[in-house]
């Protein structure tokens, strides 16, 4: 009886596919093992050809294509070879992720492509080469390879628990990402495609990562730096100029008594939409820059913004909760009204029945209890956090 080298010892598990698949070959070795490839080998890549069997026998079967998540290409191997010899019309599009591409370059090298590094955010499709059987198979069955961000993955699985309630991993939800973007690109109507989800083992850890970005992979969200002069009152413009549109995220901290410098997230419909309210706020004198496929900002700088400000005078570091609704962080500027400068301000849009809000503002010692009154008829729940240890660490001068 033969015995198989399937995986390593969990406490010494690789990064990547790739580095996995170097320790079974050490192992196999070490050990007088047979190595079974997951991809590359014609009996796993005649397995994995069974579900292109399935969708087309399937009793909505009739597709016009089906998109398929490609890591090594053993799955759109045999997807891609049953699916031609029988409905040579059904169209058999790749779909990689652009951090991990392997397939994508080497179809248009006309050669394997062995990447650098690749992102292992989609890590059940992290392969820095693919397989020699499989590469000249995809050659000749595979009508396109269609690359999706990062973004675009999180928003196809937020869509998929939408519609079934169940949470793929990143790889898994490679295939709706896919046809997504396709679609959209095509401007296709009336067709019946079918997605491969591939796999569900997610991480709960990374769900966090995943809620935070789908808004901006399905085009909800746009994210822009924007410059509005420093002044009390400003804030409240800004959001005029904004119109009735929800404010997801709205971070500023006072750092020069001439310009401030925003990172603001806004609700849109479309990339085109975010376009739009670029060009309005230039139009309205406001420099902006959008920032919504700046990974660096996603990443970090939208958590960073802020910290100490040697401009700051007189702090005094609230809290606030209101209801959630359209318009409703306008509402809430509108309220506090001009007379006292915001020197800092943080909200962020969780989706909850209400709003959260952490705002500084510039109040003498002497005007604390005419401010105070002010809050008092906002008609807002309020808590004061100047003291706060957080704050003392972190933001106070």
């Amino acid at each position: 009886m033969k015995r198989f080298a399937i995986s390593a010892r969990k406490s010494s598990w690789p990064a990547t596919p790739t580095d996995a698949q170097a320790r079974c070959h050490e192992l196999a070795v070490e050990r007088g093992l047979v190595f079974v490839h997951p991809f590359d080998d014609p009996l796993v890549i005649a397995g994995q050809g069974t579900v292109g069997d399935e969708i087309l026998r399937h009793r909505l079967g009739d597709v016009s294509a089906i998109f398929v998540p490609v890591g090594g290409g053993g799955l759109i191997s045999g997807v891609g070879s049953y699916v031609k010899a029988l409905r040579p019309a059904v169209k058999v599009i790749g779909v990689e992720p652009c951090g991990a591409d392997a397939m994508y370059r080497s179809i248009a090298a006309g050669r394997r492509v062995v990447l650098d590094s690749v992102d292992i955010f989609a890590d059940g499709v992290a392969v820095r080469e693919v397989g020699a059987l499989t590469f000249p198979i995809v050659q000749t069955t595979v009508d396109e390879i269609v690359r999706v961000s990062n973004d675009e993955i999180c928003a196809a699985i937020k869509d998929i628990f939408d519609d079934i309630r169940t949470i793929m991993e990143p790889a898994g939800a490679l295939a709706v990402a896919g046809l997504r973007r396709w679609v959209e690109r095509e401007k296709v109507n009336g067709a019946r495609f079918a997605a491969i989800l591939s796999g569900a083992n997610m991480n709960f850890d990374r769900l966090r990562f995943v809620a935070e970005r789908a808004e901006v992979g399905d085009a909800r969200e746009a994210l822009f730096g924007v410059s509005i002069p420093e002044r009390p009152g400003a804030f409240r413009a800004f959001c005029a100029t904004i119109g009735r549109r929800v404010v997801t995220e709205f971070n500023y901290r006072l750092s020069g008594r001439d310009v401030a410098h925003i990172f603001v997230g806004i609700a849109t419909r479309s990339r085109q939409d975010a376009a739009d309210i670029a060009a309005t706020l230039n139009a309205g004198g406001y420099a902006t820059v959008d920032l919504t496929d700046n990974e660096t900002a996603k990443l970090h700088v939208r958590h960073m913004v802020g910290g100490r400000s040697a401009d700051v005078a007189h702090e005094q570091l609230y809290r606030f909760e209101f209801p959630e609704r359209p318009g409703a962080l306008m509402a809430f500027l509108e309220k506090l009204g001009g007379r006292w400068n915001i020197s800092l301000f943080h909200y962020r849009n969780h989706g909850a029945d209400f709003g959260r809000v952490l705002a500084g503002f510039e109040v003498p010692d002497g005007e604390m209890p005419e401010f105070e009154s002010f809050l008092d008829g906002l008609d807002y729940r309020y808590q004061r956090e100047s003291g706060n240890t957080a704050y003392d660490l972190f933001l106070a001068r």
